[in-house]
């Protein structure tokens, strides 16, 4: 590659921040500045600035890897490799029926990727046993958001706007460490004259720069959001007018919200009612406001209707629609949100259209040339595909993903991994699921292959190739070439990014994510374009895409948002006598999700080594535990052991683990399963243990 910068975007969360790569005479890329780019201005985290390391890490993979007869993995050819996933494959669907196969995708797909794999599943398989990681993300922020605005995008506006509100109530969001660039927008909001409340049961980096931190019980944040509505409407703050203008189901969701008297809610959640109080006046003071939500009320069992009270609380005081307002979801991974979109998710089509819906079929089956009957219905949503590998999906295809630590009971999905008749693992390294796969293909990653990636704004955006792959690597589109021709589908899979992508135009066309106005040369012109952006008609100019949703109409059939009658219940796993502390996870700043990449460079680990368990100095105290001493954190599903950090800064019935280690540290041993009713989200963020020193 010659040696010039190539503008191109970080491959870790959802900001997708902007980065110059230059590829050095020694064989490594430097990281430079970008600072045209208008999400992070230039600015890059640590896991931004050290990303060129896994390019060259020792840890890659260069050749594909197959099971031996010994047990053994090891390096195969590509044929032979692709031979044996394909024969597999198609013995399992001849054997035991087309859903007896599976495939399980990613959020940091690119879109070209994401679209592939959802058709090829369908077409090529005839599986409706699809889905992804990150259903474990956003799926409950998305579900509310489609109930109430008739539209799921991240943030429906761009992060821009953030600085120039009146009032931002950040819900269990530590954006300092898990998203760093965009800590400066909270900042500038404060420097302008605005309000930052945080809620989280930790005072994280973020928590500290909040004018107000509301600490609740972790799953209780559904009972403070309907506590804070019912002041809103017993101090009299309805917007009445917009009410009236802009929503339905207003009656409906005030009752529910008048049975949580702040008194009430104060026993639920420990959030005091001079801090409730508070919070309203500080939310309703300006003329204009925000609520945005991350993984703590939406990683719960009742994920759905906990973010659906936050938007209630947006609805009712006239903070949606309009300029500088609204609600929105700090997407986590790095195509989160263009993930979703375009088919690899269990019950749905490109363009974000619905799999029941048959125009949606009739359309999408049209721009892939196959019967609309042929293609399978809705299928089992990620945790529930995991849990049935072994028994009724007995062969799995596996792609950008690590659940062996990713997933909820993470000890039970293991062993249904090891269950299956047969494993197939595309990735950049060894991970600890692809340790377990009967082949392992190597695979490009962000710097070395172009395509599109949408953020949590709905900017979708040209990632561009900067250097080339290690001999004996391929993209994941000749992956699923190479398998569609072997199983008998010759045409329909290039290999080709911007092939696919004008296919993916195409299919997405007249959809909710309309993507058929936007083009490789556009994405590189305009530092990307906003979803919505249909094509212009004959002789028209090119639409300009759309960075603010809804402030005509919301994308409901009368135009009107949609109030969500909850209430407060308890979560899945209350403590007990055997298990008396709650155990909520998160992320650190220097490793990102299942550390399969992260944990390869040396920096990162230097600055966050291993897993620990933080836990209030009282706590600690009952334990008999110092700071460093080894601790056993027990649930109903299993023993996870970390070093001991202990911290004024967390409720003293609450314990915190990062999930980004395997072994005897895996958080998610412990975390619970249960499932929102709606999104399918797996209650991540909270879970009956009980907490001892490890002798």
């Amino acid at each position: 590659m010659p040696n010039t910068a190539t503008p191109t975007h970080c491959p870790y969360c959802a900001l997708q921040c902007g980065m110059n790569l230059t590829p050095a005479a020694d064989g490594t890329v430097e990281v430079g500045e970008r600072a045209d780019f208008p999400v992070n201005r230039g600015a890059l985290c640590g896991k931004g600035r050290t990303a060129p390391a896994v390019l060259a890490s020792a840890a890659r993979l260069t050749s594909p890897l197959v099971r031996s007869g010994g047990g053994e993995l090891v390096p195969a050819g590509w044929d032979e490799a692709l031979d044996r996933i394909a024969g597999s494959l198609a013995r399992t669907r001849a054997e035991r029926g087309a859903d007896a196969v599976g495939v399980f995708g990613g959020g940091g797909l690119t879109n070209e990727k994401a679209y592939a794999l959802g058709k090829f599943a369908r077409v090529v398989l005839g599986t409706s046993q699809i889905d992804y990681n990150g259903r474990f993300c956003m799926s409950s922020a998305a579900a509310a958001g489609t109930k109430a605005f008739g539209l799921d995008r991240g943030l429906p506006f761009p992060l821009e706007d953030i600085p120039k509100t009146g009032c931002v109530i950040l819900v269990g969001s530590n954006p300092a460490e898990t998203m760093p660039p965009s800590l400066r927008y909270f900042t500038e909001l404060r420097e302008n004259g605005g309000t930052l409340i945080v809620v989280d049961p930790r005072r994280t980096r973020t928590a500290e720069q909040a004018d107000l931190h509301l600490a609740p019980r972790p799953g209780t944040d559904l009972a403070l959001a309907l506590g804070m509505l019912h002041l809103v409407v017993a101090e009299g703050r309805v917007d009445e007018r917009y009410v009236e203008e802009r929503t339905a189901g207003w009656e409906e969701a005030r009752a529910a919200a008048m049975a949580h008297w702040p008194e009430y809610v104060e026993r639920i959640t420990g959030v005091s009612v001079p801090e409730l109080r508070e919070a309203v006046r500080l939310f309703c003071a300006p003329e204009a406001a925000m609520v945005l939500t991350a993984r703590g009320p939406e990683q719960q069992a009742k994920g759905t209707d906990t973010v659906g009270a936050w938007i209630n609380l947006c609805l009712a005081t006239g903070r949606a629609g309009r300029p500088l307002s609204g609600y929105g979801c700090l997407t986590g991974q790095g195509n989160g949100q263009g993930g979703r979109e375009h088919g690899q998710k269990a019950d749905q089509l490109p363009g974000y259209r619905k799999l029941t819906d048959p125009a949606a079929r009739l359309h999408v089956a049209g721009v892939w040339g196959v019967d609309p009957d042929s293609l399978p219905g809705p299928g089992r949503s990620a945790y529930e595909l995991l849990d049935a590998l072994g028994t009724d999906v007995r062969a799995l295809l596996l792609m950008g993903s690590n659940p062996v630590v990713s997933a909820p009971r993470a000890a039970h999905v293991e062993e249904r991994l090891r269950s299956l008749d047969f494993l197939a693992v595309c990735d950049v390294v060894l991970s600890e699921t692809a340790a377990l796969a009967d082949v392992v293909l190597p695979v490009t990653q962000w710097a070395e292959e172009t395509g599109t990636t949408t953020n949590l704004e709905g900017r979708v955006l040209l990632r561009r190739r900067a250097v080339t792959p290690p001999d004996g690597v391929r993209g994941d589109l000749e992956v699923l070439h190479g398998l569609a021709d072997r199983l008998g589908v010759e045409k329909g899979f290039p290999t080709g990014p911007e092939e696919v992508f004008e296919e993916l135009r195409r299919a997405s066309a007249g959809g909710p994510a309309d993507y058929s106005g936007i083009d490789y040369r556009r994405l590189g012109e305009e530092n990307g374009v906003f979803w919505p952006c249909p094509a212009p008609g004959e002789d028209a100019p090119p639409h300009p895409g759309t960075p603010r949703l809804f402030l005509d109409r919301f994308a409901t059939d009368d135009g009107r948002a949609r109030f969500a009658a909850v209430a407060h219940r308890p979560s899945a796993e209350e403590p007990d006598e055997a298990y008396p502390v709650l155990l909520t996870t998160g992320r650190v700043l220097a490793q990102y999700q299942s550390g399969a990449q992260t944990r390869r460079v040396a920096e990162l680990n230097a600055a966050a080594p291993g897993p620990f368990v933080e836990l209030h100095p009282r706590l600690a105290a009952r334990l008999g535990a110092a700071e460093g001493d080894p601790l056993a954190v027990v649930s109903r599903r299993g023993r996870a052991v970390a070093p001991a950090r202990i911290t004024t800064g967390i409720r003293p019935d609450t314990v915190f683990m990062p999930f980004h280690w395997p072994g005897e540290g895996r958080a998610n041993t412990l975390t619970n399963p249960a499932l929102d009713p709606t999104s399918r989200m797996p209650e991540f963020k909270v879970c009956a243990v009980r907490v001892e020193v490890a002798r």
